[in-house]
């Protein structure tokens, strides 16, 4: 591991580098042990993390989980994060794994107490709104407030977990006097029949992304409505076809994501917008 020009070529497939991981990792100097512990119990985390948020989580310096991939026989960080993304909901633990883990370094059968979830939730909503507010771009944001306000109809689809964000904004935006259309169940209607001239689409959809949301926006998009998204994933599907596009990621409770900073940038659009709105 300490002398990349030697190391081996990188896996090919997911089931290679959990192979590699698992071999090499007891040999391991400890700060890139810990890039490998981590990495090994949160491989879910790969598809939609920055090297920045690997490196914290597993208490290194990016340069040293840099220096882990490498070793791995990555070229960086982005070559390893390509095996995961297409194939991010396998790698999502299930409940019974996430459970487990709520009970690290307590009572193996004692349940997690609310006190204890709701600090753990409320710190990692800190981070996550830390995170939103040094990411995001205003000409983004603004360019989507804009039109949501100048639109004379925004429809809202997002499925899932998603169908929260959107519920929130229909609420807000409708409060503020913009016609809003919420379509949760977006595959199961002739799209180019519901929108018209002025319209816009605002696409809400996290890892692994639901296809009845990514197929509205596609469609519309292909109609020539104007489409904007929010999205955990700046190079994922969305952004094939969504004018300007949000991104906000949310750390994590031993795999449950509250959605702070997807609330918080949502909410923050409507009320531009309808600010904006009572200006014309």
């Amino acid at each position: 591991m300490t002398d990349e020009s030697a190391g081996p070529p990188g896996p090919v497939t997911v089931t290679e580098l959990i192979e590699r991981i698992d071999a090499v990792a007891p040999g391991l100097p400890k700060r890139l042990r810990q890039c490998a512990t981590f990495t090994r119990r949160h491989l879910h985390l790969l598809a939609v993390s920055t090297v920045a948020d690997m490196a914290r989580a597993a208490e290194v310096a990016p340069s040293v989980y840099i220096r882990f991939c490498q070793g791995l026989g990555f070229s960086g960080y982005s070559e390893m994060q390509a095996l995961f993304r297409e194939r991010y909901s396998e790698f999502r633990p299930d409940y019974s794994v996430r459970f487990a883990n709520l009970r690290e370094g307590a009572s193996p059968d004692a349940a997690p107490g609310v006190d204890r979830l709701i600090a753990d939730f409320a710190e990692s909503g800190h981070k996550s709104l830390l995170r939103l507010r040094n990411t995001v771009t205003s000409s983004a944001a603004d360019r989507i407030a804009s039109d949501m306000a100048a639109a004379r109809v925004v429809h809202l689809v997002g499925a899932r977990r998603a169908f929260a964000i959107v519920a929130n904004m229909a609420y807000l935006l409708d409060k503020m006097g913009v016609e809003t259309q919420v379509r949760p169940a977006a595959g199961l209607i002739a799209t180019q029949a519901a929108l018209r001239p002025g319209d816009i689409v605002f696409a809400v959809t996290f890892a692994p992304f639901s296809q009845e949301t990514l197929g509205f926006a596609r469609e519309a998009d292909a109609a020539g409505i104007v489409v904007h998204g929010l999205t955990d994933d700046e190079s994922g599907p969305l952004a094939e076809v969504a004018r300007a596009l949000l991104v906000a990621r949310e750390d994590e409770v031993a795999g449950f994501r509250a959605p702070t900073a997807a609330i918080a940038l949502s909410t923050a659009l409507c009320v531009a917008a309808g600010a904006l709105r009572t200006e014309t």
